[in-house]
């Protein structure tokens, strides 16, 4: 089993859809770093070399920013938002959706399960 990134990445699956196994890695940006290193898109992570396998470690190590650093920088910029104390800021204090969409009647996976309103009888 290949480790990149600190991922184990499944052995079985074509190199394309084994590296958007990190986060951080979407289709695009795994076959940009295929195309950096040369690899068949189509090759299986299990026919890879070990040089083949460094060589997608380096590439990813020194272009992209994956997992935890990642994980860091977004949970820092919404830090940052709620320092603020900005309209986004709020709405993630808040646990409410961000980006502008109706909770009147949705929104419940955000929100959270219903909460029965007490004492209104019908």
């Amino acid at each position: 089993m290949a480790r990149i990134a600190g991922v184990n990445i499944p052995t079985n699956k074509r190199v394309l859809i084994a590296l958007q196994y990190i986060h951080g890695i979407g289709p695009k940006k795994a076959e940009e770093i295929l195309a950096k290193t040369k690899i068949s898109a189509t090759a299986r992570v299990n026919e890879l070399t070990d040089a083949e396998v460094l060589q997608i470690r380096e590439t990813i190590d020194s272009d992209y920013m994956v997992e935890g650093d990642l994980r860091r920088e977004v949970s820092m910029n919404i830090k940052r938002l709620m320092d603020l104390g900005c309209y986004r800021g709020l709405r993630h204090r808040r646990s409410l959706p961000v980006r502008g969409q109706r909770t009147h009647t949705n929104a419940r996976t955000r929100k959270g399960p219903a909460k029965a309103i007490a004492g209104k009888k019908k």
